[in-house]
């Protein structure tokens, strides 16, 4: 028998996928626009319909042309990610979890204090770094995400706190990249997120007011002083290298020698006379001992910063426990006695998992990380 040849009639022709505009700092909005025959100042009327009146109907922009509207549709969109859920804690923390790209799930949590609004934002969904006691490593890592995906995630917040009733009526003040992922391991897409929140034609933050986290990626630490000033906060968690090889695996790639150094680098960069927070999770035996202290005094001793404390927060099986009360006290005295400015974080909005370490989302994990560690708790239980 023959062999039967199945020929396909001809396909439509595939449409191009619309340009999210979202995706746009100021400059690469100034680039899209003139490529397409318009002026310049076409970029900043649009930035500011898009960041400052959360608009995505290019028709709702009444001092553009409708000409240039029609234009618009044809090419171009304003896409945020979705909204898979809203929750809200008792003490007016809000949590959204969103839909990305990848078919993964991101968290943002906006936390308010008084007249301050601060936004944790997320950069990958999960995280390509598996720091032991973070829930988030736990789900491993599917992507980057993209200047959309992330500037979205502040879009979306600001426009969810405009409608909400007036007696909540919340607006954000801060900005922290320190929710899913390592922020520094999506440099450019952080980079120019960061500058659309700073931009007076984005939501207009001062430098002060956004801070970068990092685990201690020194070569793209070094980096960063080149191309922005933004606040610095950094996750040390251990005042030793032995140990902080446990608690923060990249740090047997970058010691804390290394990372030190690149932490006086870009603060000695910034013009005003910023300091560093450093981030250190208190883990009941573990890191919270007197020798800890006493290392932890030596290690920060020549470095400007303010020391932020922050009781472990729970999550199943992570094999830590919070310290008590009395032990955050003594180790927050010890450091203050020695000079040190030092805050302990109040948990806010645990009760709808939106404490630090606590963000989860849902990782369509490329790593297997999330399988083994499902294993190993599987063995722990048997």
């Amino acid at each position: 028998m023959s062999d039967i040849i199945t020929v396909s009639s001809a396909s439509e022709p595939v449409q191009e996928p619309k340009i999210n505009l979202l995706d746009f700092s100021q400059e690469k909005m100034v680039e899209f626009f003139l490529s397409i025959g318009e002026k310049k100042f076409r970029a900043t009327q649009i930035l500011k319909w898009i960041h400052h009146f959360g608009v995505s109907d290019f028709d709702e922009m009444t001092n553009v042309s409708k000409a240039l509207k029609e234009k618009l549709k044809k090419i171009a969109e304003i896409r945020g990610p979705e909204v898979v859920n809203s929750l809200f804690s008792e003490d007016g923390t809000c949590k959204w979890i969103v839909r990305v790209a990848s078919g993964s799930c991101v968290e943002t949590v906006y936390i308010p204090e008084g007249k301050r609004g601060t936004l944790c934002v997320s950069s990958q969904a999960g995280c390509s770094l598996d720091c032991s006691f973070c829930s988030t490593g736990k789900q491993g890592f599917n992507s980057d995400l993209t200047v959309a995906e992330i500037i979205g995630q502040v879009w979306i917040a600001a426009k969810h706190l405009n409608n909400v009733p007036a007696k909540m009526d919340r607006s954000i003040t801060n900005v922290v990249m320190m929710g899913m992922g390592e922020p520094l391991m999506n440099f450019d897409n952080v980079v120019d997120s960061m500058n659309l929140m700073m931009d007076d034609f984005g939501y207009g933050l001062s430098k002060r007011r956004v801070t970068l986290s990092t685990s201690g990626v020194v070569p793209a630490l070094r980096k960063l002083g080149d191309v922005t000033d933004v606040s610095l906060a950094v996750s040390l968690h251990a005042p030793n290298d032995e140990l902080r090889n446990v608690l923060v695996p990249i740090n047997r790639k970058y010691p804390l020698a290394e990372l030190l150094d690149a932490i006086d680098q870009y603060m000695s960069g910034l013009r005003d006379k910023r300091v560093v927070t450093i981030e250190y999770t208190m883990m009941a035996g573990i890191n919270d001992q007197p020798e800890h202290v006493e290392q932890l005094i030596k290690l920060l001793k020549k470095v400007p910063c303010k020391i932020n404390l922050i009781p472990f927060n729970p999550f199943p099986h992570s094999g830590y426990e919070r310290p008590s009360g009395n032990a955050v006290r003594r180790f927050q005295e010890s450091l203050q006695l020695a000079g040190f400015n030092v805050t302990v974080r109040k948990t806010r909005g645990d009760d709808i998992d939106a404490a630090c370490g606590q963000l989860v989302g849902q990782v369509a994990d490329k790593t297997r990380r999330s399988e083994r560690y499902q294993s190993a708790r599987q063995l722990s239980e048997a």
